[in-house]
């Protein structure tokens, strides 16, 4: 397996159907010739020799409804498939056999009536109630609790170059035709930091980790001027640059994580790793009023070869350097997080050459205070990865959060026992993103992925990037919200750090992750997500919600609407108001490709009453 391959951990290979329609209940498409077009079915109407009922909603609770009670709609047996109408709806299926009955070719037997009037009757509520057959009751004040994760759970990279000026992925061109896999970098400056937009969107995240490294970072050289960059390394960070880093995060609240040079110009003539380069760092970021939370040694050590360490970089060498790292880190920074190993690229078994996470962790010996780990779903076309954005909502796709997940806490169980999980840098493709990951299509695996793994404990997961090339939340050149941006400003606002068991969804593409409110008492935030391309689904709601809905018209389009209102900063280049839907108790359907998230203020859940889940 070659270094690309490595650092996606995987390789993949209909079209998006925009308007495609909606399946089972309503849709303003479903008519057929000489139909009107609809808002919803009525009930008990005749079109033609049809007849028609409206789908009524069903109570939370097993057994009958308060409407069913009253008689007022038709009882349906669960696992029996029987259904008894309401009396009212008898008189219009009995016209409408008899105006069947009517338009027979002369001669013909006529049916008994009644008979086949009941049989009209029973097929039409039978396909009418079908739908809330599969309706998934939701039941907020009963969601047990799973666990906490970090205040700063959802995170960023900028990258190491970003801060330094120089060559990173080139981002694609209006239309992937002229996009030439041989042209991978375009020369940047240094991003301005300064900016108040990008300050402004960056601290609406907040509070959050700002992780500055990468590949990169791994031979960059920290000096006081801007220079050229003395021979071991590949470039220069400046005081005034990293000066820039420190305010703006304190600007935005967000803590400093990053990672030291280990390339040929740190080292001392037997080649071991010298702390000096780091020590200016952390002296220096002391000086300029901030402090280093956390720290990896280096920047993916699987990847050592490509990642500027020396020639033959190996076990070895990588357990000899980090045990000095880490003696170092207890004695110049106690107060600084160890991270590691920050791998990528693992498989669940092995094999070929190349540096492995196990031998890596063999060789260096305990010592870490967070366990990380690196994530891409897949590489991009930059650097030889084609893959069909039609996988890009699938199960197989989604759940590869989940195999290398279960990859690195096997080797955490075996080599770090107890300690928590960070995922220190993680898109869809590796290698500045794919050619939909800056459309909406890529947000829901942007969701997806915090939902499963704020559920399987892990800590903090840092997105790559924050504004860079196509993997960016924002664009690069005009820092304007891309639709994750939009999608992670929910997740900032309505999930907190207590999160919930929502159960596992009845339905199939429907992906459902609870956590208590960050703001209000006793309230719960539901994330439900439907990935279904034609098929809606549908919740069953004991209170009233607040509702807010994601929707584009082209899943590859950059646009999105939150409850049909276009997102976008106002002309003042403010952050919209995000506006709720009222969501009355009952059932509330989930358009496909659509993301809903529903809070029940009134929940009054015991998890989420003990105290503020965001913080």
């Amino acid at each position: 397996m070659d270094t690309k391959e490595r650092k996606a951990g995987f390789q993949t290979g209909p079209k998006d159907q925009p308007g495609a329609r909606a399946g089972p209940g309503w849709h303003p498409t479903h008519r057929s010739r000489g139909e009107k077009r609809l808002r919803k079915p009525e009930t008990g109407f005749k079109r033609g020799q049809r007849i028609f009922f409206r789908p009524h909603r069903w109570s939370a609770e097993p057994g009958r409804s308060r409407r069913q009670r009253q008689g007022k709609i038709g009882v349906k047996w669960a696992g029996r498939g029987k259904t008894t109408l309401p009396p009212r709806i008898w008189p219009r299926a009995t016209r409408m056999t008899n105006q069947a009955a009517a338009h027979r070719r002369p001669g013909a037997r006529p049916r008994p009536a009644g008979r086949t009037a009941g049989a009209i009757a029973l097929l039409a509520a039978a396909t009418a109630f079908a739908a809330h057959a599969d309706d998934i009751a939701i039941s907020p004040a009963g969601l047990e609790t799973l666990g906490t994760i970090d205040a700063r759970f959802q995170s960023y990279n900028i990258e190491m170059v970003e801060v330094t000026g120089g060559r990173f992925w080139k981002p694609y061109p209006r239309t992937a035709r002229g996009f030439d896999e041989g042209d991978r970098y375009s020369a940047r400056p240094p991003i301005d930091l300064a900016n108040a937009r990008l300050r402004l969107l960056a601290a609406a995240l907040s509070p959050a980790y700002l992780r500055v490294s990468g590949t990169w970072a791994n031979a960059t050289f920290f000096a006081e001027a801007p220079g050229e960059p003395p021979p071991g390394f590949n470039s220069v960070l400046s005081r005034a640059q990293w000066r820039g880093v420190v305010e703006f995060a304190h600007a935005v609240d967000a803590e400093i994580v990053t990672s030291f040079a280990i390339s040929p110009g740190s080292r001392d003539d037997n080649g071991m790793w010298k702390p000096d380069q780091a020590q200016q760092l952390v002296d220096t970021t002391r000086a300029l009023g901030g402090r280093i939370a956390a720290a990896e040694f280096m920047n993916e050590p699987t990847l050592a070869a490509t990642g500027g360490a020396p020639a033959g970089y190996d076990a070895a060498a990588y357990g000899r350097d980090f045990k000095v790292f880490r003696e170092w880190m207890r004695r110049a920074a106690p107060e600084t997080l160890i991270l590691g190993p920050g791998s990528v690229g693992d498989a669940p078994s092995p094999s070929g050459a190349g540096l492995t996470t196990r031998d890596l962790l063999a060789a260096s010996g305990p010592g870490v205070d967070r366990f990380s780990y690196h994530h891409y779903n897949t590489i991009s076309p930059r650097c030889g990865g084609h893959d069909d954005p039609a996988q890009a909502l699938s199960e197989q796709w989604l759940a590869r959060t989940d195999a290398t997940l279960g990859t690195y806490q096997a080797l955490r169980d075996a080599f770090e026992p107890g300690k928590p999980i960070w995922l220190t840098e993680t898109a869809d493709a590796a290698c500045g993103g794919g050619l939909w990951d800056r459309t909406f299509l890529d947000t829901f695996r942007y969701l997806d992925q915090l939902g499963r793994l704020a559920k399987a404990g892990v800590q903090v997961v840092m997105h790559n990037t924050l504004a860079a090339s196509d993997y960016g939340l924002l664009d690069e050149t005009t820092f304007r919200p891309r639709p994750s941006y939009w999608a992670a400003l929910l997740w900032r606002r309505l999930m907190g750090t207590i999160v919930l068991d929502a159960g596992k969804p009845a339905a199939r593409n429907l992906h459902l992750y609870a956590h208590c409110h960050p703001a209000t008492t006793g309230a719960v935030s539901l994330l439900a997500i439907n990935t279904s391309r034609g098929t809606s689904r549908t919740l069953s709601l004991p209170d009233s919600a607040e509702r807010y809905t994601l929707h584009a018209a082209q899943l590859q389009g950059t646009i999105v609407q939150l409850n049909g209102k276009r997102l976008t900063l106002t002309p003042e280049g403010q952050l919209p108001r995000l506006e709720a839907r009222a969501a009355p108790p009952g059932t509330v359907r989930l358009a496909p490709t659509t993301i809903t998230f529903l809070v029940f203020p009134n929940a009054a859940n015991p998890a989420c009453l003990s105290r503020r889940s965001g913080s």
